[in-house]
């Protein structure tokens, strides 16, 4: 296996991780709540609205592990185990779950349905925020990406705006990882533009809410403003809002930009060992998953 390919995808899964628990501690707060409290808000440091540890991470990523989790028991693609690996999640009393991820849960819990109808409240970013794991082990597959990607979507938020940023982002990080340079990877969300007007990022809106095209519009503009891993994050997180997941993302990105080495140490230190533990033999096994199976 190429060392700087795993390089990437480790920065890739443990920015994501370090993003979203930087951003945890303003989610919700307003740009200027956050400059009154935290000055500029640089450190994990735990506490936010859901009280949480310094390093403790929320719904992304423990999402995201379940979805990595699924595909390396399997050892490929089976969507039920994906939902049921959701279901124990959500037994499992997480410090925190969106509605729409809650609602297309239970309903699989209740009734076995793997795809709700399509729903014009179902635009958040709910899909997008689980999707690395997927972009992992269909580094090399387009078609089964593509596939996977929908479908996990599906489970939880069945609407067009969602289906394309998930594809597009997870297209942009398969690049990423795979070594493509950055402006490379315009390309796919050129072509997102294309087809949806509405996640024009230039210039900048400002709003970083849950609605896929705010945090869609909000990664964007500070991963193609920024040069390096740190304050990519750190502007990101500070428009506060959906804090976590716009930071998260944003982590994904630069970390597969970057690599392993421009994620600071000190932020790396402070995520809970056992989820650096398995964010870590996550990626190894997904990327081996990738590689064996490109043929």
């Amino acid at each position: 296996m190429e060392r700087q390919l795993l390089n990437r995808a480790l920065g890739a899964y443990l920015g994501f991780a370090c993003g979203d628990a930087l951003g945890a501690t303003v989610e919700f707060m307003s740009p200027r709540q956050i400059q009154k409290r935290h000055g500029v808000h640089t450190e994990i440091i735990g506490g936010g609205w859901l009280g949480l540890e310094a390093g403790q991470v929320t719904d992304d990523s423990q999402m995201s592990m379940a979805v990595g989790e699924a595909i390396l028991e399997q050892q490929g693609w089976n969507l039920t185990a994906v939902a049921d690996k959701f279901v124990a999640w959500l037994a499992s009393n997480p410090p925190d779950i969106g509605n729409t991820c809650r609602r297309g849960i239970l309903r699989y819990r209740d009734s076995g349905i793997l795809q709700g109808e399509p729903r014009a409240d179902e635009a958040g970013n709910g899909a997008c925020m689980r999707n690395l794991p997927v972009v992992l082990a269909t580094l090399f597959n387009p078609v089964s990406f593509e596939a996977w990607t929908l479908q996990q979507a599906r489970l939880t938020h069945h609407h067009p705006l969602s289906d394309a940023a998930t594809l597009a982002l997870g297209r942009m990080a398969g690049r990423l990882i795979k070594g493509d340079p950055v402006a490379d990877c315009k390309l796919e969300i050129d072509a997102l533009i294309g087809q949806f007007g509405e996640f024009a990022y230039q210039p900048y809106p400002g709003k970083a809410s849950g609605y896929i095209v705010d945090t869609l519009q909000t990664v964007l503009h500070y991963f193609f403003n920024s040069g390096d891993f740190e304050s990519c994050l750190i502007g990101t997180v500070n428009r506060g809002g959906d804090a976590d997941t716009t930071g998260a993302l944003a982590g994904m990105l630069a970390g597969a930009a970057y690599g392993l080495e421009q994620i600071p140490q000190r932020w790396l230190a402070r995520l809970e060992p056992p989820v650096a533990e398995q964010l870590k033999r996550q990626t190894l096994g997904l990327i081996e998953y990738a590689v064996n199976t490109s043929g």
